[in-house]
């Protein structure tokens, strides 16, 4: 298995003096469980339960002392007390009773590591089940990267130049190339693993078959009624066709669905991070609230799924610049992943700026928070000329920098309003979108723990 970036995030934890019981979230199949297998390596001992298991659920059929469950997983583990214990409890919420026990492993056991997670965890959060307050602290997971898919492709040496942000423009084809594959296939860890084993992208289809199915399993197991299962299987089977597009809920995809309805089915596929609605602001200085009045931008949680589902694969074969691909959704999909991608934070949220007045109709791509304030991101190439709506919202917002996604190599121009106001468009390849965080020297991330 290939390395993963929130090996790092693990460890920061790890060394935290204040370390509590870890909550990972993230959607199905998005490598939750093999991350902390490979992290457990770097303990001294390792004691995993899979509360799927009808005999380690049974573990915590009843409360108890936590030094005696402890005792006990040490046993039927048959691990004694030696150095440093990591413990992993896999799909707890089945058991309410081992959420339960996360506040005393921080109470009474601190020098015990915990990690947790669950496949539908996101499903239940904030509706059947709810962690001690204050007791834990979480991480989000979120697909591949592509500085990580560089990685498990075997190319260090590129993966660190793009960290880095060093690509000389001698190689800058190259990884553009390599961006474009990961563009086509995606982040999900087993079509990557897959991919860099075989390098045979018709072969994916079978993954991604199976990723689909097991979304609109695990969505229904916690749906009473038919009525929105029938409406979570429409929008799980249809609703790839949207992605980076701003959607209504009402009639959604040309079906006879209230908008409650999609509301609802929408808000639960949100709750297990399979995709995000994107809520626009119209703010030109903070805090950038959302305006939940106006239609969102639907965000999906993998590009590589969005093209398979959608079935505009063959659009991305051959091109140079993934901004021509479907109208350019796919550019800016993948963009969006990637400013997610980056940070542990399961708060972390994506926004876009709007104006929709009757005389003055705009839109700029994403607005990323950092250090400084904030910046506002296109997603398109082509001449300075054509960036209308950024360069309105720089006149008004009277910010300096910008940022400019496209197909060329690292450039920087400076950029003077039809007012005057003067910035800099910094123009990044696509493949620096995860290190965009680098470029006004904003803050490294760590797990959150939310008040």
């Amino acid at each position: 298995m290939f390395e993963r970036i929130a090996i790092k995030w693990l460890r920061t934890w790890r060394n935290k003096p204040d370390r509590k019981p870890l909550i990972v979230r993230g959607a199905r199949q998005v490598g939750k469980t093999s991350l902390i297998k490979t992290f457990a390596a770097e303990f001294d001992s390792f004691l995993s339960f899979n509360l799927d298991n009808h005999d380690d659920l049974q573990l915590f059929a009843h409360e108890m002392p936590i030094e005696e469950l402890f005792n006990l997983m040490l046993a039927v583990r048959h691990v004694s007390k030696n150095g440093t214990t990591l413990v992993f409890i896999d799909e707890i919420q089945n058991s309410p009773t081992a959420i339960k026990m996360l506040r005393y492993f921080y109470e009474e056991l601190p020098h015990i590591y915990v990690i947790a997670a669950g496949s539908l965890l996101e499903t239940l959060l904030n509706r059947q089940i709810s962690f001690p307050v204050g007791r834990v602290e979480y991480m989000a997971l979120r697909p591949v990267s592509f500085t990580e898919f560089l990685g498990a492709i075997g190319e260090r040496g590129l993966q660190n130049m793009v960290e880095e942000m060093s690509v000389p423009e001698v190689l800058h084809p190259r990884i553009m190339s390599l961006f474009n594959q990961y563009s086509l296939i995606g982040g999900m860890p087993e079509v990557v693993a897959h991919y860099a084993e075989h390098r045979d992208v018709v072969a994916l289809d079978a993954i991604y078959e199976t990723l689909l199915s097991g979304y609109i399993d695990d969505v229904e197991k916690y749906q009473k009624g038919e009525t929105m299962r029938n409406i979570l299987r429409f929008v799980i089977s249809k609703g790839w066709q949207s992605a980076a597009q701003r959607i209504t809920f009402e009639h959604f995809g040309n079906s006879n669905y209230k908008s409650r309805e999609i509301g609802e089915a929408m808000r639960t596929l949100q709750k297990a991070m399979l995709l995000e609605l994107v809520y626009p602001t119209t703010e030109l200085s903070q805090p950038y609230s959302e305006d939940l009045r106006k239609k969102p931008k639907l965000m999906w949680l993998d590009t590589g799924l969005v093209n398979f589902a959608a079935g505009v694969q063959s659009e991305l074969f051959g091109k140079r610049d993934v901004g021509e691909a479907w109208r350019g959704a796919i550019a800016e999909h993948v963009v969006g992943q990637e400013l997610l991608t980056i940070s542990p934070s399961f708060l972390e949220r994506r926004r876009f700026w709007v104006r929709e007045e009757r005389n003055s109709q705009a839109e700029v791509d994403f607005l990323y928070k950092c250090r400084n304030g904030v910046l506002p991101i296109e997603v398109k190439s082509g001449h300075n000329a054509h960036l209308k709506s950024l360069q309105l919202f720089m006149n008004e917002s009277k910010l300096n920098d910008a940022v400019r996604f496209w197909a060329n190599p690292i450039s920087e121009d400076i950029v003077a309003t039809n007012s005057g106001h003067k910035f800099i468009l910094h123009n990044l390849p696509y493949y620096y979108a995860g290190q965009i965080y680098k470029l006004l020297g904003n803050h490294s991330y760590s797990p959150q723990t939310p008040e």
